[in-house]
C-alpha cells in the first residue's frame, strides 16, 4: 500500500478519534451515547490501521502516531473503575458490617483463645509470682522489679505523647496484620499471636494483683481497651478464617479458597484499621491524662459500644451476602 494514498484516505478517522479523545477528557462520561459508540467503531478501524502500518510502513512516524492514538483510546475504553467516595461510603456502610457478621464465628473463637490463656495467667501468677517468668522468660525481671518497687510504666509525659501515639497507632496496627497474616500459616501463627498476648496480659495483671496495682493499669487501659482489643480479636478471626479454609477448602481447590479468603480478609482488616487509629489516639492522649478514671471509662464504654453497634447492627435491613460473594472495593 502506498503511504501518501494510505494516509489520504484514513487521516479524518484518526482526527475524529483524537477530537473524541479530547471531548472526553480521560472519562467515557463526558460523551453521548452516540459518540461512545462511534467511539468504539473508530478504535477497532484505527487498531486494524496500526496493524496495517506495523506491516507496511514499520519506521514511519506514522507507525508512532497511530500506535500512540490507539493506546490512549485503549486507555479511555478499558479503564477500571476509579475508587469513588460512594464506593467507599458504601463499603463502610453496608459491606464491612455484614462480612464482620458473616466471620463473627471465627472472631468469637478468637476471643476465647486471648482470654482463656489471660484468666489462667492472671489466677497462676496472682497465686505464685514466680510463674510469670515461666511465661514471659526472664527478660521480664526489670518489669518485675519496677513493679515491686510499687511504680508502673504507664505514664507519659504531655510533651510527647504525640509521638507516642504514632508509634502506639504504628504497633497496634502491625500486631493487627501480623495477626491477620497468621491464617496463611493454617492459623497456626494466629493461634500464637493470640495466646501469647492473652498469657502476657494477664501474667501483667496477676503481677500487679500482688502488689496492689491493678487500679492503675485498669485506669489506664479503660479508655482505648475496648476498640483495640476488638479490633485485634476481628483481625484474629480473620485470620483463623483462613487458616480454616486452607485445612478445610472444601468443593473449591485450597487456592481457589485461599485466595477468596484472603481477599474477604483483606477487606475487613484493611476497612477496621481507621479504628485502630482511633484507639491509639485515645491511648496516646486520654490513657495518661490526669482525667478522672470515671471519664476514662465513659470513653472506653462509648467507643466500644458503637463499634458494636456498628459491627452488628448496620444494613441489617439489606439481603447478607455469603462472604464469599463479596468482592474488593
Amino acid at each position: 500500500m502506498n503511504l501518501e494514498y494510505f494516509l489520504k484516505k484514513r487521516r479524518p478517522n484518526w482526527q475524529r478519534l483524537e477530537a473524541l479523545l479530547r471531548q472526553a477528557r480521560n472519562h467515557p462520561r463526558h460523551l453521548s451515547a452516540s459518540e461512545l459508540e462511534e467511539l468504539g467503531r473508530l478504535y477497532r478501524s484505527i487498531a486494524s490501521d496500526l496493524a496495517l502500518a506495523q506491516r507496511d510502513f514499520p519506521d514511519q512516524q506514522v507507525t508512532h502516531y497511530l500506535n500512540q492514538l490507539v493506546g490512549r483510546a485503549h486507555a479511555l475504553i478499558y479503564q477500571g473503575e476509579p475508587l469513588r467516595w460512594k464506593q467507599l461510603v458504601r463499603f463502610y456502610r453496608c459491606t464491612l458490617p455484614q462480612l464482620y457478621r458473616a466471620l463473627l464465628p471465627y472472631t468469637i473463637t478468637a476471643f476465647v483463645l486471648f482470654w482463656v490463656p489471660a484468666i489462667a495467667a492472671f489466677w497462676a501468677v496472682s497465686t505464685d509470682q514466680e510463674w510469670i517468668y515461666v511465661i514471659q522468660g526472664p527478660d521480664v525481671a526489670p518489669l518485675v522489679a519496677r513493679v515491686e518497687q510499687g511504680e508502673l510504666w504507664t505514664e507519659i509525659a504531655p510533651g510527647v505523647r504525640s509521638a507516642a501515639a504514632g508509634f502506639i497507632m504504628t504497633n497496634n496496627i502491625q500486631v493487627m496484620f501480623l495477626t491477620f497474616a497468621g491464617g496463611l500459616t493454617a492459623g497456626l501463627l494466629t493461634l500464637w499471636v493470640l495466646i501469647n498476648n492473652g498469657l502476657a496480659l494477664g501474667s501483667i495483671f496477676g503481677l500487679l494483683s500482688i502488689h496492689d496495682l491493678v487500679g492503675g493499669l485498669a485506669e489506664f487501659v479503660l479508655a482505648h481497651g475496648p476498640v483495640e482489643l476488638s479490633v485485634i480479636f476481628l483481625a484474629g478471626g480473620c485470620g483463623l478464617y483462613i487458616g480454616d479454609g486452607l485445612l478445610r477448602p472444601g468443593l473449591l481447590s485450597r487456592g481457589n479458597t485461599l485466595r477468596r479468603r484472603v481477599r474477604i480478609g483483606v477487606q475487613l482488616v484493611l476497612g477496621s484499621a481507621p479504628f485502630l487509629v482511633v484507639a491509639g489516639l485515645i491511648e496516646g492522649f486520654i490513657s495518661p491524662s490526669a482525667l478522672p478514671w470515671s471519664v476514662k471509662a465513659l470513653v472506653g464504654l462509648i467507643t466500644g459500644a458503637l463499634l458494636h453497634l456498628y459491627w452488628l447492627g448496620v444494613c441489617r435491613h439489606a439481603t447478607e451476602r455469603a462472604p464469599d460473594e463479596n468482592t474488593l472495593l
